[in-house]
């Protein structure tokens, strides 16, 4: 399949890719330092670019089967940016014709929030991760309103562990969970093709 992965240079975003590129899909990368992943995956298609910038995501969803979104940002502030490129993204799928979208969000936003414990709950979300939550809750709401044939990934704790294609989804997800960022770019991946959480929000985790 034709694959098109924004955020392609985080950490899960180069997870999708190596993963993806392993099965045998067709592989565009979408970021503002796509060609850093050249070196490494030299079959890659790259498309340098803001998300913000829509001609330019117009551009790099046409002709696409799927894509998958591993956008995020290290800032504990809120990221308007990001909210305004998963509109653009949603508009240019809609646009081309281009029906399923992968969203990576988290765990705690909406309503997973009452499956975290209570420190998350009423103290780290609250005081640390409020705007990362709120940002998320934002691109969800966005996602959720297309026509498109979205699935929403709420990954727990993400690490940077080993590939073990070994988790839980789509249940309660416990307090202090934990998951590799390779197993949800896995989990992700799966969705592509897999119509059983089509327009649902899976929890991920060990």
């Amino acid at each position: 399949m034709n694959l098109l992965i924004f955020g392609a240079t985080g950490d899960t975003g180069r997870e999708l890719v190596k993963q993806a590129l392993a099965q045998g899909h067709t592989v565009t990368a979408f970021s503002r330092h796509a060609d850093e992943l050249t070196a490494d995956f030299p079959t890659i298609k790259t498309i340098e670019g803001d998300v913000t910038d829509k001609a330019t995501v117009e551009k790099a969803v046409q002709g696409q089967d799927a894509v998958l979104s591993a956008l995020g940002s290290s800032s504990l502030k809120r990221s308007p940016a990001l909210t305004t490129g998963v509109r653009n993204i949603v508009e240019a799928m809609e646009q081309y014709n281009v029906r399923r979208l992968v969203y990576q969000s988290s765990l705690g936003v909406g309503e997973s929030r009452k499956q975290v414990g209570f420190l998350v709950r009423y103290i780290i979300i609250p005081l640390v991760l409020r705007n990362a939550i709120a940002d998320h809750e934002d691109k969800e709401r966005i996602i959720k309103k297309s026509n498109l044939d979205w699935v929403i990934v709420r990954p727990a704790g993400l690490t940077n562990g080993d590939h073990t294609g070994e988790y839980r989804s789509g249940e309660t997800i416990d307090f202090g969970a934990k998951i590799a960022r390779a197993d949800v770019a896995d989990f992700m991946l799966q969705q592509v093709t897999d119509d059983a959480c089509l327009k649902k929000t899976p929890g991920v985790s060990y």
